[in-house]
């Protein structure tokens, strides 16, 4: 006669012959999700510490503007001390004035950039892989949820306790 009917996986490929070929695909798929759900995080992770190491040397440069305009405004202020001296006519402490105002807007434009820059990137936290790792568990859970049903997310990305759900203060 015919064989028996087998559903098709919509995959192009046959079905399963017995559970242990299922139980090793199911662990095998598990295995290269949980992999590429740590590459993902890797990978954020990484890009995240990148922009702290950035904002960083940013605002070490930053530092160092305005340093250099503490000292060029010390010198500026030896200048003036030397023109009031009745020693000569010199008028050369406005150059150090003028440079110390320049490095001084430079220090705080630089400063602004690092620390929106480092405000963006930390803390640096996997958020994709959680908010992945979350849709996942959520989506096998509500396979089982007329069984098991769940009480609600346990994953760090939780809404805070303070929520407005019932009510608040």
């Amino acid at each position: 006669m015919s064989e028996p009917y087998t559903p098709p996986t919509g995959d192009g490929r046959e079905p399963p012959h017995n559970i242990a070929t299922a139980i090793s695909e199911v662990s095998e798929r598990a295995t290269k999700l949980v992999h590429e759900e740590i590459e993902l995080a890797k990978a954020e992770l990484s890009e995240k510490t990148t922009k702290l190491v950035k904002g960083a040397i940013v605002g070490a440069a930053a530092g160092v503007f305005i340093v250099m305009a503490l000292v060029f405004a010390l010198v500026g202020c030896a200048w003036l001390l030397y023109y009031y001296l009745p020693v000569g006519d010199f008028a050369y402490f406005w150059g150090f004035f003028a440079m110390a105002v320049i490095l001084v807007v430079l220090g705080v434009l630089a400063g602004l950039i690092a620390a929106r820059a480092v405000k963006r990137a930390s803390p640096p936290v996997p958020n994709m892989a959680i908010e992945e790792a979350r849709k996942i568990r959520e989506a096998v859970s509500s396979d089982h949820g007329a069984a098991h049903p769940v009480a609600g997310p346990a994953s760090p990305v939780a809404s805070p306790p303070n929520s407005v759900a019932g009510g608040g203060s």
